[in-house]
């Protein structure tokens, strides 16, 4: 048996081995299950003691320099694939790196769209209108004339040019003109929300000069403050995630509602992880530790607005109300300063669980704080 030969010749065809896989061939060859070097192995069980001492070191001497042969090969020519990939390619280094996920959803975007589908689910829509409004629409159609008391309640932003019919123009005090326009394009019965953004001259750690509101109108045959009062009921209670939130309706005053109702809502003084207390919603305010809060207005609307709508007062009834998506971003997510809204701080959204890449929707939410 010549393995000096043998291991000759299994050597030149391993440094001739053009690629890998020719390498892997040659290994299977000479030392898979069926190889020559694997077969030569096996013969040593048939030989004597004397032969098995004199021709088994030279066998076990040839497997261990075709195994590193076979390693040495397949090295140099990964590196060498390498070297050639390395030489084809470049990299430009001039081009900036891929950007980070940054920003986060708003509170505000969060609440506008748990809102939609809140409301979607009690049968309501989503109607829009101009931020820019002219006059009648903002005030005369909401039965504030020019010489109403209640224009003095909004300190309006109003421009120098006049609208096409000789009104004024102004940048809008509440959404209130979509419900006009909306009775005045699609009549009745209409049953919709109407979420934007609303401007007043007003700002502290509570007011801004530019804010979001929703309001929401029904308009129906047969419709009470009953349906009003449940509507609310509901609503409050999906958007909480509180099955004890309890209302209270107060006597109040807006001109485009006849009665006018202001909404009050049960609240109990928690205290947070930072020490600091907080608003909870939820149960009676006249439970002991609680209070009565107050959170919206309302009402049914008022015959003179049906009417500016275009329709009859003696055959359509409704009920509207409003209230501002900041103050419930605030109530929902425990924010306390309604300035900080407009600051575009990322640590602010993180604190409270606003992360990037975060989906607004009802189910996908943040949902309320523990």
């Amino acid at each position: 048996m010549n393995t000096a030969a043998t291991g000759q010749d299994a050597l030149a065809q391993i440094a001739a081995a053009e690629d890998l896989d020719s390498v892997e061939r040659l290994r299977v060859a000479f030392l898979g299950k069926q190889g020559s070097i694997s077969g030569l192995l096996k013969t040593l069980g048939a030989m004597s003691p004397e032969e098995r001492q004199s021709v088994g070191p030279q066998i076990h001497a040839l497997r261990e320099s075709v195994t590193t042969a076979l390693a040495e090969r397949k090295a140099a020519l990964e590196s060498a694939a390498l070297e050639a990939r390395l030489a084809a390619e470049t990299v430009d280094l001039t081009l900036p790196a891929p950007e980070a996920p940054r920003g986060t959803v708003h509170p505000v975007s969060q609440v506008m769209d748990e809102l939609a589908e809140i409301f979607a689910d009690l049968g309501f829509a989503v109607a829009t209108g101009p931020e820019i409004e002219d006059d009648w629409h903002n005030f005369t159609a909401l039965n504030m004339p020019e010489s109403h008391p209640a224009r003095a309640m909004h300190d309006t932003f109003y421009f120098p040019d006049a609208s096409p019919a000789g009104g004024k123009m102004l940048l809008r005090t509440h959404t209130s003109p979509v419900q006009i326009r909306s009775m005045l394009q699609h009549g009745a019965p209409l049953r919709i929300i109407a979420p934007g953004r609303v401007y007043r001259s007003d700002s502290d750690a509570t007011h801004t000069p530019m804010f979001h509101q929703v309001e929401g109108i029904v308009i129906d045959k047969g419709i009470h403050l009953g349906h009003l009062k449940w509507t609310l009921e509901t609503f409050l209670k999906a958007f909480f995630e509180r099955d004890d939130i309890v209302l209270r309706l107060r006597p109040s005053y807006f001109p485009f509602t006849e009665p006018s109702v202001e909404v009050d809502v049960g609240f109990a003084l928690v205290s947070g992880p930072d020490g600091k207390s907080r608003r909870v919603l939820g149960g009676s305010g006249d439970a002991p530790g609680h209070g009565w809060m107050e959170l919206l207005g309302s009402g049914m609307v008022n015959r003179k607005v049906i009417e500016f709508g275009g329709l009859d007062p003696n055959e359509w009834q409704g009920f509207a109300f409003g209230i501002g998506v900041d103050r419930l971003a605030m109530l929902k997510y425990g924010m306390d300063d309604l300035r900080a809204f407009f600051d575009g701080d990322q640590r602010w959204l993180a604190h409270y669980g606003f992360s990037a890449l975060d989906v607004p929707t009802l189910s996908g939410g943040v949902g309320t704080p523990a």
